[in-house]
């Protein structure tokens, strides 16, 4: 039986580790043939490019860092229109404050180098892809964009700037995006796990102990389904989406 995604291609941003890895895997499952791409770490992109060999579609993995003008003006010279795109690259608050899980801090006390760093990555590299490639979705009239953000809890609890007010970003240029897409066939809608993931972004050391981490799998079925909606203004919770 073909996959749900097959001769599908999917764009994923920050797919070695995480949630784009848990997305990019699931596509590839589905028959995608899945890009993904990695600022750093090349290794863990490789990694995860080569765990879907057998699979029914692939992966493949480049470098590009999506605050770079022109590492995205090159993705979208050089690789196909997607019929897919995850914006999923992000810096979260360890980047900040390594244990802002246990000993969170004014915003006040932040190294301004950090919150651009932050704020750049996640709201500038989502602005930034989606600019490269909605416009060739647009003229073919189809395509998904997804963007994945976190709980409204997360977005105002207290010690969480600037990672919280950047996903509140996130979701406010997806709602004026949504209408900027009207009528062109390219949907775009949000994507969360539902609470705090197993993505790397909290260290070991700085968990509380009282926190269970969920699996960043629990975002697939809901990443499968909003790559073949029609239909924008979703916003899907994986820890409670029923397909």
């Amino acid at each position: 039986m073909p996959g749900k995604l097959e001769d599908r291609v999917a764009l994923v941003t920050g797919g070695g580790r995480g949630i784009g890895r848990a997305i990019a895997l699931g596509y590839a499952r589905e028959g995608a043939h899945v890009i993904i791409t990695v600022a750093g770490h090349p290794d863990e992109a490789e990694r995860t490019a080569a765990d879907a060999a057998g699979l029914p579609g692939r992966i493949t993995a480049v470098t590009a860092d999506v605050t770079s003008d022109g590492d995205v003006g090159r993705l979208a010279a050089q690789l196909p229109a997607p019929d897919i795109l995850v914006n999923n690259a992000a810096r979260g608050m360890r980047f900040v404050n390594e244990r802002f899980m246990t000993d969170p801090r004014p915003f006040w006390e932040i190294d301004p180098q950090a919150w651009r760093l932050v704020m750049d990555t996640n709201i500038n590299g989502v602005f930034l892809m989606t600019r490269a490639f909605a416009p060739r979705m647009v003229e073919r009239r189809s395509g998904s964009i997804i963007n994945v953000t976190v709980s409204e809890t997360t977005m105002v609890r207290k010690g969480f700037s600037p990672y919280g007010p950047s996903k509140a970003a996130v979701e406010a240029m997806t709602k004026v995006w949504a209408a900027d897409l009207e009528d062109t066939g390219v949907v775009i809608n949000l994507l969360l796990p539902g609470g705090a993931t197993d993505t790397g972004m909290i260290a070991p050391h700085a968990r509380p102990a009282n926190i269970t981490l969920l699996d960043p799998q629990i975002v697939v079925p809901g990443a499968i389904y909003l790559a073949l909606t029609r239909a924008s203004g979703q916003r899907i919770v994986g820890a409670e989406f029923q397909a």
